[in-house]
This record gives structure tokens, sequence and C-alpha cells, in this order.
């Protein structure tokens, strides 16, 4: 007689029973279609049979099977009209997420909706949604991100979906769903909790894509970033703007939210380590991956044109060899943390290799993009100044937690403007970004600006950064307690950039971007960037109180 199953099998029988009742009631698993497996131990599966009305099934109706998949337990057969016990025919499909995926649950449904959104481009080999908030409700996604779901074709028997299935598991390693086209879904999580949240919002976005194509939107497509207002005169002390053509206006302009931002900076320029990512990311998963896949990108594409720039560039630091020198050059580049621009555009090339393959996925702070888009919405220009190289700053954007950031960045700045430990870069990257030319695909067109910049600096103290600034946060400029007015603010970890800032109204003397993030307590007030009555690290933002 064979040994019992753990309690958790038993309890994973009545679990399916439950789940596929529910899933009945939401039109998922009629006419005997669809069906659940769960995991409940590293040697068990449980599956829901095939053929069978999935509302009425009961727990001696599961069969179970080990983790390869061959069958431990077949159900007894019931008396007509009831058919002879099958295994489903989803087996060799569920099989694949849990050898592929580790999953603990998978989940197979027939609903309208999966079946609608893969006829929304009945060419398209891609479900793709972004910007509504139940992307949240997907492991590794966020609301600014794409969720993207592969889709399959269908075949005339389930069983035949296996070797696509398998080959689109492993061609979209962040999704946790493959759509069948003209048929349903295949959602999966590491427990039969997650598996089932992750089918709900996966079916919600499908029906929402659905429905906003019916009022002619395209949930594919992020909402368009606010328009940048056009910048106003600023006064001087003689009550005239800088032209000195026409009185100055006598008001502030008013930020969307009705603040005055007569005191804000026309731009933001950010860095990268320590300010909008933590530098553990950095040092731990980035560099280490451009170290170990350094030798097979090279072997893979040392043909292209590319590559063989790269190559020729670090032949230039005096290697002799070619990829043995390279990779054994890029290791010690890296390890000695050498700012080379050689380095970095290679890197830059076997990072993009990581991020287009799903294999990175940058790690930003939490408060990072709801910064961007709130400064967006106050007229603010954003901008990147990083040792990386412009392409590997612009692939780290688009391919992070939250999702495409790029939308809310105006441009991107390397060591080709200059040491970030010069104060000459720094007022190379002002007078461009207060150009009166905005950026356009991602490189700036250089005119001479029409007065010259303020400039001002915060230093932030994050989670993973070195303690190099201990009183955690300070604005710079040369007007007593403020300093940074309607000029460039610059953002960084620890490179003290106090070349000036007169502005209107000041900073408000330390305050600033404190423990509390980017945004941190304050709104936008009248006393500038921090507010001339906030403290340092106290978490006022941009416009204190």
């Amino acid at each position: 007689m064979a040994a019992p199953f753990p309690a958790a099998v038993e309890d994973a029988k009545a679990l399916i029973c439950d789940l596929c009742a529910s899933l009945y009631k939401m039109g998922w698993v009629g006419g005997t279609g669809g069906g659940i497996s769960i995991k409940p131990t590293p040697e068990h599966i449980v599956m829901a049979p095939s053929g069978v009305q999935k509302e009425r099934m009961q727990p001696d109706d599961m069969f179970v099977l080990d983790a390869a998949g061959t069958v431990l337990h077949t159900p007894a057969a019931k008396p007509p009209p009831a058919r002879p016990p099958k295994l489903s025919e989803c087996s060799p499909l569920f099989m694949a997420a849990y050898e592929l995926r580790g999953a603990g649950a998978v989940i197979h449904g027939h609903s309208v909706n999966a079946l609608l959104a893969t006829l929304l481009d009945p060419d398209a080999t891609e479900f793709k949604v972004t910007h509504i908030e139940m992307i949240k409700g997907i492991e590794g996604h966020g609301f600014y991100g794409n969720c993207v779901v592969p889709i399959i074709e269908n075949t005339a028997r389930e069983c035949e979906l296996t070797d696509r299935l398998r080959q689109a598991i492993a061609e979209y390693p962040q999704s946790q769903a493959v759509l069948v086209r003209r048929h349903g879904v295949y959602v999966w999580g590491k427990d039969w909790i997650q598996a089932k949240t992750q089918a709900e919002c996966y079916d919600y976005l499908f029906q929402a894509a659905v429905e906003m194509r019916k009022l002619g939107m395209d949930a594919s497509k992020p909402p368009a970033p606010p328009p940048l207002p056009a910048p106003a005169a600023l006064p001087t002390s003689n009550g005239h703007a800088h032209d000195g053509s026409t009185p100055a206006p006598k008001k502030a302009r008013m930020a969307p939210h009705g603040a005055a931002t007569r005191s804000l900076p026309t731009a933001v320029v950010l860095d990268i380590e320590g300010t909008v990512a933590p530098i553990s990311f950095v040092k731990e998963v980035m560099f280490p991956y451009a170290q170990a896949h350094t030798r097979a990108f090279l072997e893979a594409s040392y043909e292209s044109s590319e590559t063989q720039e790269d190559i020729q560039l670090i032949r230039q630091q005096g290697q002799e060899a070619v990829i043995k020198a390279v990779v054994a050059w890029v290791e010690a580049a890296i390890g000695a943390d050498r700012k080379v621009g050689a380095l970095k555009q290679l890197q830059g090339h076997v990072w993009r290799s990581g991020f287009q393959q799903g294999k990175m996925r940058a790690e930003l702070y939490r408060d990072v993009p709801d910064a961007l888009v709130e400064w967006r919405s106050l007229g603010l220009k954003t901008y990147i100044y990083s040792s990386g190289s412009r392409e590997a700053q612009r692939m780290f954007f688009a391919h992070s937690q939250a999702g495409d950031m790029r939308p809310y960045l105006s441009g991107f700045f390397d060591t080709t403007s200059g040491a970030k430990t010069l104060p000459a870069s720094y007022k190379d990257i002002a007078l461009r970004a207060s150009s009166s030319s905005a950026w356009s695909k991602d490189h700036i067109a250089v005119q001479e600006p029409r007065r010259g910049p303020e400039l001002g600096d915060v230093q932030c103290n994050r989670p993973g950064v070195p303690d190099k600034c201990p009183g955690m946060c300070s604005g710079g400029g040369s007007s007593g307690s403020g300093g940074v007015g309607p000029g460039i603010l610059i953002i960084n970890a620890g490179t003290a950039i106090a070349t000036g800032g007169t502005g209107t109204g000041g900073a408000g003397g330390r305050g600033g971007f404190g423990r509390r993030g980017l945004l941190g307590n304050g709104g936008a007030g009248g006393a500038g960037i921090g507010g001339s009555s906030s403290v340092v690290g106290s978490g006022t933002s941009i416009g204190g109180q």
C-alpha cells in the first residue's frame, strides 16, 4: 500500500477545488476548460483533471505528480455519467513553469478578456500595457513600467503548445504569464496566492486595454508628460527683466498646484550612484555583471563594428592582445573603479545586452520616480550627469524596476563634459542645461545662453552610500542663508560644487533633500528650495515651508 501523502498535498487538493469554483464564477474555467496546479512540497505537484466540470470537483478527483511530472496517484473512477479520470492536457505546460521559473502554482484560464487581448493586434507577438495601476500587482513591475506578455499561436491540442510556451518563457524572463492567441492565458507565481493575484491583475489589464481601445486609446503608450511651461522673465534689482526691455512681472508665476515657483531652479542635474540609485547596486550588480559577461559578449559580437570600436579604444590604453587582454584590462579597471571612457563605453554595451535580455533591472530609490514626475509638473528640466556613458545611462533609466523613466528626463551628461570632480565640468553642464534649445534625441543643441546660469549643490546621504557628508544635506550658494534661485541645482552624493547661485529668495539655508528622499515632506512654498525654517536632513523638498 502506498505511503500517504503529506498533509500539504491533501490541503492542496481541497484548495484547488475552492479556487476552480471561484474561477468558474469569473468565467475563466467554463465548459471543462482551464485548470490549476499547485506544488505544495518540493516533491509533489497536485493537478486538476481534464474534461470535468471544474466547479464540481472534489479533492479525490485530483492527480498527484512528482517534481519531474511522473504521475504518483491517479484518482479512482466514478460511476457514469462521470468520465474516466484523465490527466490534464495542460500538464506539460504547467511543468514548463515549474521547471523554468521555479513556480509554486500555475493557473490556466479561458477568460474572454485574455482572448480579446490577443486580438488587439492580430499580428502582434506581445501584449503591452503601461501606466495602469494594476501593473503593480505583477512581480517586478511598476506603474511607470511596460508590462509585456508574450503571445504564442494556438494549436489543435493543448499539449502541442509546450515547445512554444517554453520558448516564450525563456525569451521573456520578466513576464509572469504567456497568452495563447484566440485561446487564453497561463499565469504562474511563487505560490498559489501570488499566482491568483497575478492572474487577476493580468485579467484587469487585458480588460482595460480592450476597453481603452474602444475609446480610441492605446494602453501600450504612456501618457505624454505635461509640456514644460515657458520660463518666466526673471526680475533684477531695478525691477526690469534680464533683457532690460520690459518691467518685471509683479507676481511670481504659479506652478500647476498653485504654488509660487519664482525661486525654483530652471533645471535639476542628478547623479546616479548614491543619488537616484544605491551605490551598492552599481558596485555589487552592474560591475560584476560586466566582469562576468565581457568575454561572452566580445566573442558573440566580435565582428560587429561597435565591438571593434570598443576594442580599438582599449588598444589605445596600451594593450596588445585582443580578447584576452581586453578582458584582463576590463577586470582590472573595474576593480580599480577607473573612470575611463573606453571602459565605460564597453561596459555600457555589455549592460545594454543584459538589460535588453531581462537579466538586469535598474534599482532606483523608491522616491525617485515620483520626484521626476513632480518636477516635470513644476516645469523643471531634469538631467543626469554620471561617469557612465550616456548610452548606459539611457539603458539604466529605460529598464528600472519602476519602468521606463526616460520621458521624464531632459538629457544625459557623461565625462565627455569633464570629470565630476572639476567645477568647470558643472559650469559647462549648466551652460548647456540652461540653453534655450531643448534636448532632442538624447543630445543637446548647444547655444549661448542669454545670461550666466547660477549653480547650487545639494548633497544627499542615501542608504548604501559611504558617509561622505555627515550633515546629511546642504544647499550651496553665495547669497547669505540662501543661494539656489532660478538657476541650476546639482544633486549628488558627496561632490561639493559650491560655485555660486545668487537667485531670488535663495535656498532657505541648509534645508532641502533630506532623509525622506528627493521629494521629502515639503510642498512648493515661497521660501525657495528647502525653506528658511528647514534644518539639515529635515526632508523638506523643492519649495519649503
